[in-house]
C-alpha cells in the first residue's frame, strides 16, 4: 500500500480503490461496509495518505468523500439533520418527502442522505438570495408561478456557479425537480417551479467537465491586467485558488502577511464550504501590499480589498469578478473549448498545477527513495520527512511553478 500514489489519484481513481481495496478489507475487519470507516482504522491499514490527499488536493473531508463521492451512508436521518433553515413547513415537506422514499421506492441507504445534502443546499441559497426559506408558500398560486420559476432559476444560477461538473448539477436539480413532482402529486402543490429547468442550462449528463486553463493562458491574461486590481483578480483566482465569491468579499483583515521567518502570509477564513480555515500566500504579496498601501490613502476605505460604492455589501459581487475575468480573456482572445472561460476554472487550474508541482516533486525524490532502498518517493515523503517538512516542499513546489507563470 505504501506505493500507492495518492496525489496523483483522481477523485474516481480514489472511489475505485475503496471498492477494489478498502470495501473487502472493511468486510473482512468486520466493520459495517455501508458506513464511513474512521481515520483511525485507515491509517491502522497504512492509508493515511487519503486523508491528506483529499484535503489538499480535492477540498473534500474523508466523511465528505465517503458519503458524497463513493455514497456511503453517514449516520444522518430525519429527526437530527441540521437543515439549516427555520421554515417549519418546508423541513416538515422535505421530512415526509424523504420518508417516503425510504418507505416505497426501496433505495439504497446511501442515497438518502445524498437527497437531504441536495435539498438543504437548494433550501439555504433560496434563503440567502431571497430573505427566507418558504418553499410551499407560492406553490398554491398559479399567478406566482412566473415569479416562483425565476427564484428557483435563480439558485440553479448559484449551483451552476459553484458546482464542478454538469453530472453534479444534475443530479442537485434530478433531487429538487423530484421533491416538487412529490407535492404535486400529493396535491401541496399546483406546479412544479423546475420542471423545464433544465432547459435553461447546458449540462450534459455522463460528460466530466474537467476543462481547465493553461498556463500560458493564465499568464496572458495576466500580461494583459491595466491595473492592479486585475493582476490581483488573476493572483487571487489563479495563484491562491479562491473561489470567485471568496475573492470578492476578501477583507483586509483577514490577511495575515506580517509572519515569522519560514511561515507562509496567509488568509484566515471564519466560514468556508468546509469550515473555517486558511489559505497560504504562495505568491502575489507585494501585489497585496501595493493594493493596500493605495486603498488605505482614501478617506472612506471600508477594508475589502475589491471595495465597491456601488453594493450593499460594500465589496465587488461574484458576478461583477467574473464578469471582468472575462474580459480579460476576451482581450486576450482566450477560450477554453471554443468558450470564454469563466472564473471558476481558475480553481481547477489551481488544483491541476498544484498535483503537477508535487508529482515533480515526488519524481525528485526517487533518487532519495532509490538511495536509501525505499520502495518509493512516497514512502520517503510519508515515513521520513515530518508533516512540517512535507508542507514545506509542497508549497515550495508549487511557488516555483507559479513564478514560471507570472514572472
Amino acid at each position: 500500500m505504501s506505493e500507492y500514489r495518492w496525489s496523483q489519484k483522481s477523485l474516481d481513481e480514489l472511489r475505485e480503490f475503496h471498492w477494489d481495496t478498502i470495501n473487502p478489507q472493511m468486510m473482512r475487519d468486520g466493520l459495517d461496509p455501508d458506513e464511513p470507516p474512521s481515520y483511525q482504522w485507515l491509517a491502522d491499514k497504512g492509508w493515511s495518505g487519503l486523508a491528506y490527499t483529499l484535503r489538499e488536493h480535492h477540498d473534500l473531508t474523508v466523511k465528505e468523500f465517503f458519503t458524497d463521492v463513493v455514497g456511503l451512508e453517514d449516520g444522518r436521518d430525519s429527526d437530527t439533520y441540521e437543515w439549516g433553515i427555520d421554515d417549519c413547513d418546508t423541513i416538515e415537506a422535505f421530512d415526509a418527502y424523504l420518508s417516503m422514499l425510504d418507505r416505497r421506492r426501496g433505495l439504497a441507504d446511501s442515497t438518502l442522505p445524498t437527497r437531504q445534502t441536495h435539498l438543504a443546499r437548494f433550501a439555504r441559497v433560496y434563503r440567502d438570495l431571497h430573505g427566507r426559506a418558504d418553499l410551499l408558500d407560492r406553490l398554491d398560486d398559479r399567478d406566482s408561478e412566473p415569479e416562483e420559476i425565476d427564484r428557483c432559476l435563480r439558485v440553479l444560477d448559484e449551483f451552476d456557479r459553484e458546482l464542478s461538473t454538469d453530472g453534479t448539477k444534475l443530479k442537485y436539480l434530478q433531487t429538487v425537480r423530484s421533491f416538487y413532482e412529490y407535492l404535486v402529486d400529493f396535491r401541496r402543490a399546483v406546479y412544479n417551479p423546475v420542471a423545464n429547468a433544465a432547459k435553461q442550462f447546458r449540462w450534459e449528463q455522463g460528460t466530466p467537465d474537467n476543462r481547465t486553463m493553461t498556463a500560458d493562458q493564465i499568464r496572458a491574461m495576466y500580461e494583459a491586467a491595466s491595473s492592479l486590481e486585475d493582476e490581483l483578480l488573476v493572483l487571487g483566482l489563479a495563484s491562491w485558488g479562491l473561489r470567485p465569491g471568496e475573492l470578492a468579499s476578501m477583507h483586509a483583515s483577514q490577511l495575515v502577511l506580517d509572519v515569522e521567518e519560514d511561515t507562509e502570509p496567509y488568509i484566515a477564513f471564519d466560514e468556508r464550504k468546509n469550515g473555517p480555515g486558511t489559505v497560504a500566500l504562495l505568491y502575489g504579496v507585494d501585489e497585496l501590499y501595493h493594493r493596500i498601501d493605495h486603498l488605505d490613502e482614501r478617506p472612506s476605505w471600508n477594508g475589502y480589498i475589491f471595495p465597491s460604492s456601488q453594493s450593499t455589501s460594500g465589496h465587488l459581487t461574484t458576478d461583477t469578478i467574473n464578469n471582468r475575468f472575462k474580459r480579460l480573456a476576451r482581450a486576450c482572445d482566450v477560450r477554453v473549448d471554443g468558450s470564454v472561460p469563466t472564473a471558476k476554472l481558475c480553481r481547477r487550474f489551481w488544483y491541476t498545477t498544484y498535483q503537477s508541482a508535487v508529482g515533480e516533486l515526488l519524481t525528485q525524490l526517487e533518487g532519495v527513495a532509490e538511495d536509501q532502498g525505499s520502495s518509493s518517493a512516497t514512502v520517503v515523503m510519508s515515513n521520513y520527512l515530518s508533516e512540517e517538512k512535507r508542507r514545506q516542499f509542497r508549497r515550495e513546489a508549487m511557488r516555483e511553478s507559479l513564478a514560471e507563470i507570472f514572472e
